[in-house]
Formats: structure tokens, C-alpha cells, sequence
């Protein structure tokens, strides 16, 4: 990856770091924007959760992660509307609307947000190298960390886009190849009707999915940098692609799970399937993790310089690109540093994805001018309560008798009060008449 990321130099470099632009100044591809969109979504922790889904509850297990990338068809359509208003970037709408208050809540949700994509990534990568806690897992996290960073820190966004697009090829093919081994051995039948469709068989945690999708996509820099790197309609589009293929790759890589539960192979969903099958398969598995989460890992710390250099510290008189730099490799010594608390990978989805329901009115009703700087506030940091909430056990409500009916009953009851928060805001304190003309 190294060999084939572009340096950042040519006609304009800062755009090549920051937009994406080649060295000629030309726009991605959409080809190029799609594939880096998906494979950028598609985490080491993703296709991990896939398979432990599917595991557990068979195929509503692996419905319920898949549902997360109809993220990309709601980011499409809200961030084309956006774009088509003017706005340059999420941070703009926000500035614009809110105030410049409102731009440091989120950009504190973003670089929390980022800083989980690091530790939540390097876990699964190093879990093949070495058991948890063990010197050769430690070891390759840092390794796998220090290497995406040396070849995202020539080019930035370019690198990470240029990078991505190889990547996705390469999942593509592994992912045949994976099941290719799977199905023939396994009973394809058995695994297409595994599982329950009940709420305690996985579909609490759909609809969970079907709830934060409305307002899990807009705190990740990684999919919104690029939604504004090319013309809107050639965005759309490749984010319309981007989340139709995102559900079906989730979805069938999910049955690396399935088959591991119908068979009763037993132990990690992944690396015990994978030694089921002997060392090709396991080759296979190690190669998948490591190029879905490389993928993740450079467009985290390409996001992180943007927004470190851009709204973080805007007003800095240094070079952009070196305190991008210096960006990237702070977090990513942040990242693996949380590795050493032994956290889940799974919460950094679900307790993310509560924290930032407050963002769901902000987004569905961008079009509404009435809603002012209040009716932010009131209901973003109420959904960060929530989250909090939830992390520290505080809500004891339940929805069914599911593993996941207390998550559900939380993001159902939070997002209700955050519209309602919201839409008080709105008539107790509306926006100034000027700032709705």
C-alpha cells in the first residue's frame, strides 16, 4: 500500500491531502469514491460483528448489522439536500444554523467517534496474530498501526482513496473465496433458515439498526468527508451504490457465523470457522481482517487531520498538512493505548450509535429554519445523556425479552424525547427571523 499511495504534490497539494483531488486537480472517480466509501465502512470490527451476529442468532443476527449501511442511503439523500443549499460540509450547515457553539459539541462527538474506530479495529486485526493480552497481540497492533500511518501521511485523503479502492478488490475476491469454502461444506438451506425472527432472536437489535440510522452516519467523518470531495449527483450515487453493496457484503459475510453456529463448530466465530477449514481458510480470514481494517484505519487518520486542521484548530499559523500530520499519529497512539482497558468491540457500534441519536432531528428536519441554536443543544446533549445512560446502566426499561431490548427501549424512547426537545426548542426559543430568511 505503501508503494501505491500518492504523495501529496502537483498542482495544489493541500487539496490532494484534504479533497482528494489527483495531482492534476481533478475530482475522484466515482468508481474510486464508491469503493472508498464502502470498504471504508466495511471494519475489521464490522465483518468481526457480522460473523458473531450471525453465531448467535443466525440469519436475523447477521439482518440486524447489515441494516446498518442503509446509513449510506440516508446520508445520501440528507447530505445531496445540503449540498444543493450551498453547504461545503456538515461543520458549515452546523455553523450556519446553530452557531459556532454547535460546532464543538460535534466536532468532540467526531474526534470520540474516530478515536473508537482506531482501538475498535486494531483489536480484531491483532487477536490473529496472538491471544488478547499476549506480546504478539500488543505487538501487532502498534505494527499494523505505524504501518497504515506511514503510507496515509504522503497523501492524506488521496492516499487513503487511491488505497481504498485497491483494498475493495481485495475484499471482493476474499470474500468469494471465504465462501467458496463455506458453502459447498456446509447445508446452504439450513443456514439461509437459521435463527428466529422474533425480538428476542435478533430483530431488536434490526430495529435498533433502523433507528440509528437516521443519525449514526452524520458522526462519521470518514463517510461525510467524502460525500463533499465531488459534484453532488455523482455523490449521490455512489453512496446509493455503496450502502446496496454494504448490506449485501455484511449479509453474506455474516454466514462465516451461520455456518459456524449450524455446524456447531464452536469457539470465535471467525478464526474457529477459519481453522475448521485448515491454514488456506485461515490465510484467507487474516488477509480479510487485515484489509478491512488497514481501509478503516487510514481514512480515520486521513479524517482526523481535516478535522484537526479545519475546525479544531482553524486558526493555527501552521502548515495544514504537518498538523494533520501530528493529528494522525497522536491518535493513533490514543487508539492502541485503549487497548491495554480490554474494551468490547461491539459497544463501540451500539453505544456510539445512542450517544449521537440527538443528531436525528438536526439532520430529518434540516429544511425546518424555525430551529435555532436551542433546539440544537437541547437535543444533541440530551442524546449524549442517553448514551452515557446506557454505558453506565442507568435504564432498566425493555423492549421483548431480547439481549438487546434494553438497547432498543433506550434509542426508541430517546430519539422520541429528542424530537420533542427539538421541536420545544423551536417555538420556546426559535431561531432569529433573520437567520430563517
Amino acid at each position: 500500500m505503501y508503494a501505491i499511495s500518492p504523495r501529496a504534490r502537483g498542482k495544489d497539494p493541500v487539496e490532494q491531502f484534504f479533497g482528494g483531488k489527483d495531482e492534476a486537480g481533478r475530482e475522484t472517480s466515482g468508481f474510486f469514491l464508491t469503493s472508498s466509501v464502502l470498504i471504508s465502512w466495511i471494519f475489521a470490527k464490522s465483518v468481526q460483528n457480522a460473523a458473531d451476529l450471525g453465531q448467535k442468532f443466525g440469519m436475523p443476527g447477521g439482518a440486524a448489522y447489515a441494516a446498518y449501511w442503509l446509513s449510506f442511503l440516508v446520508a445520501g439523500v440528507v447530505l445531496y439536500r445540503l449540498r444543493r443549499k450551498g453547504f461545503r460540509s456538515i461543520h458549515h450547515y452546523l455553523r450556519t444554523r446553530f452557531g459556532k457553539s454547535a460546532i464543538w459539541i460535534f466536532s468532540l462527538i467526531l474526534l470520540f467517534r474516530l478515536w473508537n474506530e482506531i482501538w475498535s479495529n486494531t483489536i480484531v486485526m491483532a487477536q490473529y496474530f496472538g491471544p488478547r493480552e499476549s506480546t504478539a497481540y500488543y505487538v501487532a497492533s502498534w505494527g499494523v498501526t505505524a504501518l497504515v500511518l506511514a503510507y496515509v501521511m504522503k497523501g492524506g485523503l488521496r492516499s487513503s482513496i487511491v488505497t481504498d479502492t485497491v483494498q475493495m478488490v481485495l475484499a471482493a475476491v476474499i470474500l468469494f473465496l471465504i465462501l467458496a469454502y463455506i458453502f459447498p461444506a456446509g447445508h446452504p438451506k439450513a443456514m439461509v433458515l437459521s435463527g428466529s425472527w422474533t425480538l428476542s432472536g435478533g430483530v431488536d437489535l434490526i430495529l435498533v439498526a433502523l433507528l440509528q440510522v437516521f443519525s449514526y452516519p452524520f458522526h462519521d467523518p470518514v463517510m461525510t468527508d467524502r460525500a463533499f470531495i465531488t459534484e453532488p449527483r455523482k455523490m449521490l450515487r455512489s453512496f446509493t451504490v455503496a450502502g446496496i453493496l454494504g448490506v449485501l457484503f455484511i449479509l453474506l459475510f455474516s454466514f462465516v457465523g451461520i455456518y459456524n453456529r449450524v455446524e456447531g463448530v464452536g469457539g470465535n466465530s471467525t478464526i474457529g470457522t477459519a481453522a475448521a477449514f485448515g491454514l488456506p481458510l485461515l490465510f484467507f480470514m487474516n488477509l480479510m481482517m487485515l484489509t478491512s481494517g488497514c481501509s478503516t484505519i487510514d481514512s480515520t487518520f486521513s479524517s482526523i487531520g481535516k478535522l484537526v486542521s479545519f475546525e479544531v484548530l482553524p486558526g493555527w499559523k501552521v502548515d495544514k498538512v504537518v498538523l494533520a500530520r501530528a493529528a494522525m499519529v497522536l491518535l493513533g497512539l490514543l487508539g492502541n493505548l485503549m487497548l491495554y482497558a480490554k474494551p468490547a468491540i461491539l459497544s463501540a457500534t451500539t453505544v456510539s450509535g445512542t450517544m449521537v441519536i440527538g443528531l436525528t432531528p438536526v439532520f430529518l428536519l434540516s429544511g425546518w429554519r424555525r430551529a435555532g441554536a436551542a433546539s440544537y443543544h437541547a437535543s444533541v446533549l440530551l442524546g449524549l445523556l442517553f448514551g452515557l445512560g446506557l454505558s453506565l446502566k442507568w435504564f432498566h426499561g425493555a423492549i421483548g425479552s431480547g439481549k438487546y431490548g434494553n438497547l432498543l427501549w433506550v434509542n426508541l424512547v430517546g430519539i422520541s424525547l429528542c424530537f420533542a426537545v427539538y421541536l420545544a426548542g423551536a417555538w420556546l426559543r426559535p431561531a432569529p427571523a433573520r437567520e430563517r430568511s
